[in-house]
């Protein structure tokens, strides 16, 4: 939505219609409060002159509200006009001039209303304005203009029945007066937007993301060296790096201890995570100096994003795909990768590459993977050892969800 706005003010002077903001609502399944809220925003970030600050605002108002707000505004304009020329004798006929562009401009208003019934109450609301502000101005500048009460509701009635009367003859004349259809207008601009939308998707791609996190990282920090913490951390974060590039993948972002890394698919995402939580034992031996062995939860999930800037992947800041690879790793347990779905039906070996445990939990399935420990039995005096002891998996458990 946000390109959208951007692309059709750049094309317009900064300038984003009624009929823009509806084809944008419609184009992006929102409703047009939104994208006014949203485009008056944006246009509050550039340097405007009056002009344009006026015009925002205008147009961050409901089609019906602006209407109304003009026929009351240009009612105390006119009745101001028409006492200060009263009061002034206006020798050069200046009041008398834009109180006359000030009804012309409340005509046009009216009459480009797009329903008969805002017309009507925009022409009520008109003479209403008038009337009323004409006996404060007089009475304020102490002129002897004011109406009599008994003319309140003939003003009314005249300005709505001359709002329903300009609002039908300009309907049925719109052509004749070189005005645009709104319907054609409307389609018009759907057809740019749909232009814009596929020129937007040019970058999409189909990417997967690993997620990974320390499990109590914090504690860690706590009983530590500080030193120690930046050595072993910095080692942390090289070996991940250096995983995610053997396997054609790329660090896309890293928040605090966590790393997302990109990869053009699954199964390359896939063994990186197992290379990165089988090389642990390594990095925990030689280059972990605080003490305590580091464990990972991981995360990976598949999913089409675009890419913007020239298809760089770290440009991509909000998509739904890191979202689920990010929960998914939070859902993961210690020392173990939770792959979506999506992802693990794009293995080669498809799920049961990754396990025959199927876990749905919070909206979420998945199939998680998870080391096993080689536990021998007891070997008595009298016993040599068992030729061979197979592996004992330890029972899965959910990590926590937060």
């Amino acid at each position: 939505m946000l390109e959208l706005i951007d692309r059709i003010q750049d094309r317009n002077q900064g300038e984003l219609d009624d009929a823009a903001i509806m084809a944008i609502s419609d184009a992006c399944c929102v409703s047009p409060e939104y994208v006014r809220v949203t485009a008056n925003r944006v246009q509050q970030g550039r340097r405007q002159d009056l002009k344009h600050k006026l015009k925002s605002i205008s147009l961050a108002l409901d089609p019906q509200d602006r209407r109304f707000v003009m026929s009351g505004l240009l009612g105390s304009t006119c009745a101001l006009m028409t006492v200060l020329q009263a009061v002034t004798g206006d020798q050069y006929a200046v009041f008398g001039t834009l109180g006359l562009i000030g009804l012309g401009s409340a005509l046009w208003n009216v009459a480009l209303s797009q329903t008969a019934r805002v017309a009507t109450f925009s022409g009520a609301i008109f003479g209403l304005l008038f009337f009323i502000s004409r006996s404060v101005f007089s009475m304020a500048l102490h002129a002897d203009l004011a109406f009599e009460s008994v003319w309140l509701v003939p003003f009314v009635l005249g300005g709505a029945l001359g709002g329903l009367v300009l609002q039908k003859v300009v309907a049925a004349n719109r052509q004749r007066l070189g005005l645009k259809d709104p319907v054609e207008e409307r389609q018009e601009l759907l057809r740019q937007l749909v232009d814009l939308q596929e020129r937007l998707r040019e970058g999409e791609q189909s990417l997967t993301f690993l997620s990974l996190d320390i499990v109590g990282s914090t504690k860690m920090k706590e009983v530590a060296d500080p030193l120690s913490v930046e050595f072993t951390f910095t080692e942390y974060h090289k070996f991940v790096e250096y995983a995610a590039h053997k396997f054609g993948g790329r660090v896309h972002s890293t928040a605090g201890d966590g790393v997302t890394c990109a990869f053009s698919d699954p199964q390359a995402a896939y063994q990186s995570a197992r290379f990165i939580q089988a090389g642990l034992v390594e990095l925990n031996t030689l280059r972990n100096k605080i003490g305590v062995p580091i464990q990972l939860r991981a995360g990976i999930h598949s999913g089409a994003v675009v890419a913007p800037h020239g298809q760089d992947v770290t440009k991509i800041n909000f998509a739904h795909v890191i979202d689920v690879a990010s929960h998914l790793q939070k859902l993961s347990p210690p020392g173990g990768i939770a792959v979506s779905e999506a992802a693990a039906a794009q293995l080669v070996g498809g799920p049961r590459a990754v396990s025959d445990h199927v876990v749905e939990a919070e909206g979420y399935r998945m199939y998680v993977w998870q080391q096993r420990r080689i536990v021998p039995e007891a070997v008595s005096e009298h016993e040599g050892p068992p030729l061979s002891t197979p592996p004992k998996a330890p029972p899965f458990e959910l990590g926590p969800s937060t």
